[in-house]
């Protein structure tokens, strides 16, 4: 029971957060994981498809590049489904620059190592 309370707080901390995204005002990113977190709820508003999982996090002078992977077409069985890698640019406050696809392919493809 402590655990659902503990996470109920932590989903409307991260509502609340959210919501001073839209509001205008902002916060400083604290670290990759909320670069990450911001990145990916970011481009879901944008682009409606559902983030899958971020592949990479790069902190690079005023800015936060992120590489968030959604779900662009889901097909049955799930190894056919699409998906695409997304870079997405955020300041140091969390608001979107910009962001671009890069990538799109199959969810059962790898790439060549």
């Amino acid at each position: 029971m402590a655990d659902h309370h503990a996470k109920h707080r932590e989903d409307s901390g991260d509502r609340a957060r959210e919501d001073d995204q839209d509001s205008g005002r902002h916060r400083p990113v604290r670290g990759a994981y909320d670069a990450a977190k911001r990145a990916s709820r970011r481009l879901e508003k944008l682009t409606g498809h559902a983030a899958d999982g971020v592949s990479g996090v790069r902190h690079e002078g005023d800015a936060w590049q992120v590489c968030v992977d959604v779900l662009e077409v889901p097909r049955i069985p799930d190894t056919t489904s699409l998906m695409a890698t997304y870079e997405v640019e955020l300041d140091e406050n969390g608001r979107l620059r910009q962001y671009h696809r890069v990538r799109r392919y199959w969810r059962c493809a790898t790439d060549d190592c």
